[in-house]
């Protein structure tokens, strides 16, 4: 009898366990459907570093722009100095997430503390914030939100949970001073932060982590989860020196947003978040295992400005990225870096226009997608909908081939209809040996990125892995 009751007991508890798991499950797939349904979001790294943009004492600072207290070991009371000429009279939140918007963004993720610890908004768990350590003195994020809400754009929030330079007991990564520039004593300065965890202001370790993080962090996660409406994302970035306990009391944080999505920052592997973030990189096929994902990118080589970085991607490599995540079902999360008076540099500006232009006729080949079926294609990438049973393909061709013959190769099902998405010109298609030929016209109607719009019946198997996968661009 014992036995028999063991059984049961061990029944009931897989029963209860299956049970949790699929509930768990399915409330993660309705938080995260907005989030695949978008693709493309706009990242946006601002903040007191802009004011120096890549230069200390007349020193120009190797290395990303947001980085800049780090890698040129600015000491905090110079570095708080910065503030005082941070001043952004032209910023303009409506203009900012309309420019988003016509971009074919879906979401927005700003840096509402980055490692330099300051805040883009009042927070009454640290005076290094926008509105008491600046000549400004608002807050920045709440016309954000208001714009956000206005045209229909999800807000979502990065935060430095454990590095932060400026308020005492943050955490440092420890870098190597000579990585900076050429500072006659980085050997005395990289003894000292050897010494000190990655620290080189004795103003940094005043307090504990474990203060920093309850009366800093946590406080002020709180404040953003409260003041600002609906928030759909906490960026979390950086786990240095955190621990799981740390980890649990911010974690703990986000009931006051149920809706909230996170990424897979916060602490691993105890903490994986939503969706995994891989950065200035896309990952190849062989690498995905499944899991939601988001490619992280800057238009140039610097997350926050640095007026010196001219490295510009050019649109076509941005289309064709972002069109190669999609292929891969992730997001992109484009970066833009304001300058210190709250404008986008130009070169971001007329970046984001061309894309949106692109988005105008194309954007149904991202939003809602899922990855392609496909092997590797040579000509381009490909994504997929599925709807009744049917499969829509959208084929992005990047190579125009010579003899307007476009193979589709393992495509075997019968085919409802092949249209152009610029211009919707009907288009021939036949079977081959090699797959279904689609039969183009002369000239390519966009040199980036020509999408077809593929119907067929059926659904269409998975032969991405039947070949080699296809490499990030």
């Amino acid at each position: 009898m014992k036995k028999v009751v063991a059984a049961w007991v061990l029944f009931c508890c897989l029963l209860h366990t299956s049970f949790a798991q699929t509930a768990a499950k399915e409330s993660r797939d309705k938080r995260m459907e907005w989030w695949r349904e978008a693709r493309f979001g706009m990242f946006i790294h601002w903040g007191v570093y802009a004011v120096p943009a890549g230069y200390y004492n007349g020193q120009a600072i190797n290395r990303i722009g947001e980085w800049i207290m780090n890698r040129g070991k600015i000491p905090v009371a110079d570095y708080q100095e910065f503030a005082k000429q941070f001043d952004p009279v032209k910023y303009d939140a409506d203009a900012w997430v309309k420019m988003a918007k016509e971009a074919g963004m879906k979401y927005m993720v700003i840096t509402a503390k980055h490692h330099d610890g300051f805040a883009l908004f009042k927070s009454n768990a640290s005076k290094w914030n926008m509105v008491d350590a600046t000549p400004y003195g608002k807050d920045l994020l709440k016309p954000l939100a208001e714009a956000c809400r206005k045209y229909g754009i999800k807000l979502g929030f990065y935060y430095s949970q454990a590095q932060d330079w400026n308020n005492p007991g943050g955490a440092a990564a420890r870098k190597a001073t000579s990585e900076g520039w050429a500072n006659p004593d980085s050997s005395k300065i990289d003894e000292y932060t050897k010494a000190h965890e990655g620290h080189w202001d004795p103003a940094q370790t005043t307090k504990t982590m474990a203060q920093y993080i309850d009366e800093v962090a946590v406080p002020q996660v709180k404040e953003l989860l409260t003041n600002y409406g609906d928030v759909a994302v906490l960026w979390w970035d950086t786990p240095t020196g955190m621990t799981d306990e740390f980890a649990e009391k911010l974690n703990a944080t986000l009931a006051l947003q149920p809706n909230i999505i996170t990424n897979d920052r916060l602490k691993r592997p105890n903490f994986p978040g939503d969706y995994k973030t891989p950065e200035q990189r896309i990952p190849k096929e062989s690498e995905l295992d499944g899991k939601d994902w988001e490619t992280c990118m800057t238009m140039n080589g610097t997350w926050g400005f640095k007026k010196d970085d001219h490295n510009w991607k050019n649109t076509e490599t941005i289309i064709r990225n972002l069109l190669d995540i999609a292929s891969k079902g992730g997001n992109y999360l484009l970066n833009v870096g304001p300058k210190a008076d709250g404008t986008f540099p130009d070169e971001s500006i007329s970046r984001l226009k061309e894309v949106g232009a692109w988005m105008k006729v194309n954007g149904e080949a991202i939003y809602g997608t899922k990855a392609s079926p496909l092997p590797a294609l040579t000509w381009g990438r490909c994504t997929k909908k599925e709807q009744n049973g049917n499969t829509t393909l959208y084929l992005s061709v990047f190579d125009w081939p010579a003899d307007k013959k476009l193979t589709v190769p393992g495509l075997s099902q019968p085919v409802t209809s092949a249209i152009l998405l610029a211009g919707g010109k009907k288009l021939a298609t036949t079977a081959s040996k090699d797959g279904l030929v689609i039969t183009l016209p002369e000239q390519a109607p966009d040199k980036i990125a020509t999408v077809i719009k593929l119907q067929v019946k059926g659904a269409v198997a998975d032969k991405r892995f039947t070949g080699a996968g296809a490499s990030g661009l």
